[in-house]
């Protein structure tokens, strides 16, 4: 007898130990589908509840029927997202990476080790080079869309986007403790695309640790000191606890105290403009407070509930950074040297959720809200004073608040002969943005039609979203995932993304894999807002519309398109006995991106042209990712592995200018050896190289770059040991030298003019972790 049953009984288990068998350079995708044989019902219920405790946001299916003598043949097939998690170009990062190689505060840190993964700004300007974020496949920090426990998080909408396209953030990589991640998924490409608006790069999903029924709990204490006295340090304190409160109700709670000192204001001292110009800002500060609790409630063996809530505070350290202003002020280099915090954000994040396992499929239904208050320092709106502080007692705040409604429901079936998975889901929300300070430039040019004096920094934007997919066993050697995803935005239309992948095992231990998705991003609630201008008094004209005396405007457009992209992939992947080896080729052709407008629509009374926020030409993001995992002592490597990852980027370009769209290395290395030395203490060594990177060759106003502002960033690279050690079951030690050579490189300009090398890459530290467990 053969019967087909929802993927969670057996995909869940698979999945499972495919994620805690992944290493940091990619995640072992396991076999499309399972025959179980040989097993009882109630064999597959325990395994589903075990894997329910400890694989957050699936739900196994418990179907409970009258015992059979007949033992029956179950046929297994995965949904769409469980096997869209199977792609190449997919990579995990558990909790035990996290153990080895602890991040000093962000995740970032250890994302930015995984293929198609870089730290940058999203665009070529250079401004806050420091403050660099992730960038999937070279399509920039703004579309990758970070996720904890699959809610989308938004904060880093609070912060102002200036005209060169690029916000003073941390970004959102920073909101979860390292010591309270499960673990991390890295979905790039088409793998991302069914996720919706921000994700045409890729999606970061951050899992945190879910409840158990007993009692335990974990305190860890982390120092991260360099070598050198001008480099920020960092000290970290941190909890977990989780355990049963009933039969039916357990939580889990964890907390983090984490301060980054800023960089010296000095570290970047040789490259000042002049004697008593500031230098170019090293690496801010940041202050970390941190606390999320979880209720869990299985009200039976069939349905979950959850509810959640959390705060954070961030607070900056100020490193003296500006966006455009070369020499600094007298009022910054105070607060620089006093470690004055200009801009703290508090985010209140909140959730309830449902998970169902019925006799036909499983549901999955969530209510979520985001509230982030953005408290800083008034910085100057445009021109040469655009990014930089203005007084040390005037304060803005712009809040921002997400609300989403998300639900899915997933159903196993067979339609002419073949096995089926189904998928219908939707997505209901609002974004909402009140920013006052952002809209209180003046028109010095003179009055502008249609833009009155007294302008509103609130907007907003509701969705829907709906979406079909299916997972279709073909044949036992040939899976497809097929689905589509429909937005509708209030004040953009509709966007269409229809997206398909496939795998075929060519033999038992070959695999192509391919995909192609349609992906967007909708404009965000600045550019959109009408009320939103930015004025320059004639040296940021555009270089083809000189000012003719009154300047030049840039204003909002609500008129925008979606961004828009068709990722493609393509690669072959290996597995025998511990051997992991794959090759994909990747392509992503952009259109649409928005930046500010270079051409006037028009001129006021004064004579000062009118330009907006724009959709320019189209792209091309091209490239491949390679990975290889060799097992050296031990049939699966559990003694001594190699993995390397390595990412090429053939093309990253604006197709019409022919400008980068943000700079990246040409390549990225990244190999790892792990060393379980005895069954206590394992050592890691970790080599990283980047290639050369090179700056745009316009400037912000379209003329031709020159001089220093085309110098490249050469290849260079970093070198890190580490040891992990248990003392005893309760006791566990990290330690390790991170940049053993001291390769060090500085940010030698606030912008563009020292072409590429726009960021601090720090010199050699040494970190401690210790980690008590009961």
């Amino acid at each position: 007898m053969t019967r087909i049953v929802p993927a969670t009984i057996s995909v869940v288990s698979a999945l499972t130990l495919a994620l805690s068998a992944a290493t940091a350079s990619a995640a072992e995708p396991t076999t499309d589908h399972q025959d179980v044989t040989e097993q009882s019902q109630a064999t597959l219920d325990n395994k589903a509840a075990t894997d329910d405790q400890s694989l957050r946001g699936q739900t196994g299916n418990r179907h409970h029927k009258k015992a059979k003598e007949k033992i029956e043949k179950v046929i297994v097939i995965g949904t769409a997202e469980q096997q869209i998690k199977q792609s190449l170009g997919v990579s995990v990062i558990t909790s035990e990476d996290l153990e080895r190689r602890p991040p000093a505060n962000d995740l970032a840190e250890l994302i930015r080790k995984m293929p198609g993964v870089n730290l940058t700004g999203n665009s070529a300007s250079g401004q806050y080079g420091n403050n660099r974020q992730i960038d999937l496949r070279g399509m920039g920090p703004e579309n990758t869309l970070i996720l904890v426990d699959g809610k989308p998080v938004s904060s880093r909408n609070s912060v102002r986007m200036g005209r060169s396209g690029e916000r003073n953030s941390r970004g959102d990589s920073n909101w979860v403790p390292a010591d309270a991640v499960e673990r991390i998924e890295i979905l790039r490409g088409p793998a991302a695309a069914r996720y919706g608006s921000g994700a045409s790069g890729g999606v970061v999903n951050i899992i945190t640790k879910a409840p158990s029924k007993k009692l335990h709990g974990s305190v860890t204490l982390f120092t991260n000191q360099p070598e050198d006295s001008l480099e920020g340090s960092s000290e970290r304190a941190g909890f977990n606890l989780s355990g049963g409160l009933t039969d039916e109700l357990s939580f889990r709670l964890y907390g983090n105290l984490n301060k980054t000192d800023a960089d010296d204001p000095r570290l970047n001292a040789n490259f000042a403009t002049s004697d008593t110009a500031m230098a170019p800002a090293g690496r801010e500060g940041v202050r970390n407070k941190d606390v999320n609790g979880l209720v869990r409630w299985d009200a039976s063996k069939h349905q979950v509930f959850e509810f959640e809530a959390g705060f954070s505070r961030q607070g900056n350290i100020y490193a003296g950074d500006r966006a455009v202003n070369s020499n600094g002020s007298d009022l910054m280099d105070e607060l620089a040297n006093n470690g004055v915090e200009t801009n703290i954000m508090y985010r209140q994040s909140a959730s309830i959720a449902h998970r169902g396992s019925w006799d036909w499929g499983d549901t999955n239904l969530s209510f979520s809200y985001e509230n982030t208050r953005n408290h800083r320092l008034n910085e100057g709106l445009a021109g040469g004073g655009e990014g930089s502080i203005t007084s040390d007692s005037e304060w803005s705040t712009s809040t921002y608040e997400t609300y989403e409604l998300a639900g899915s429901a997933s159903v196993p079936f067979k339609l002419l002969g073949l096995a089926h998975n189904g998928t219908l889901g939707f997505e209901v929300g609002q974004d909402k943005l009140d920013d006052p300070h952002s809209v209180s430039q003046g028109t010095m040019g003179g009055a502008i039609d249609g833009l009155s004096d007294v302008r509103n920094g609130k907007s907003d934007s509701k969705y829907q979203a709906l979406y079909a997919e299916d997972n279709i066993e073909l044949t036992r050697a040939w899976m497809l995932t097929a689905g589509v995803r429909m937005d509708h935005y209030d004040k953009f239309g509709n966007n269409f993304s229809p997206y398909v992948s496939s795998s075929y095992e060519l033999t038992q231990d070959l695999t192509l894999r391919v995909g192609i998705a349609k992906a967007f991003k909708a404009p965000n609630l600045y550019q959109a807002n009408p009320d939103y201008l930015y004025y320059t008094r004639g040296n940021g004209c555009p270089n083809q519309f000189p000012s003719q005396g009154a300047g030049c405007y840039i204003l909002g457009n609500d008129d925008l398109d979606p961004e828009t992209s068709v990722n493609k992939e393509v690669g072959l992947q290996y597995q025998h006995t511990g051997w992991n080896a794959s090759l994909t080729y990747f392509r992503n052709d952009y259109d649409g991106k928005i930046v500010s407008g270079l051409v006037p629509y028009g001129e006021n009374d004064n004579g000062a042209y009118l330009l907006q926020w724009v959709n320019a030409d189209k792209a091309i993001v091209e490239g491949f990712e390679g990975n290889l995992k060799v097992p050296l002592i031990g049939e699966y490597g559990e003694v001594l592995n190699w993995n390397t990852n390595i990412t090429y980027m053939d093309k990253n370009r604006n197709e019409t200018t022919n400008q980068p769209l943000s700079v990246i290395p040409r390549y990225t290395i990244n190999s790892m050896l792990d060393w379980q030395v005895i069954d206590d203490l394992s050592l890691s060594f970790t080599w990283t190289r980047y290639g050369t990177q090179r700056p745009q060759t316009l400037t912000l106003t379209g003329a031709d770059a020159a001089g220093d502002e085309l110098r490249e960033r050469e290849p260079y690279s970093l070198l890190s040991l580490g040891a992990n050690y248990h003392f005893n079951d309760a006791l566990r030690f990290s330690l390790g030298v991170t940049n053993l050579t001291d390769r060090r490189l500085f940010r030698e300009a606030t912008n563009s003019a020292a072409g590429a090398n726009t960021y601090n890459e720090p010199g050699r530290a040494y970190y401690l972790s210790a980690t008590y467990s009961f």
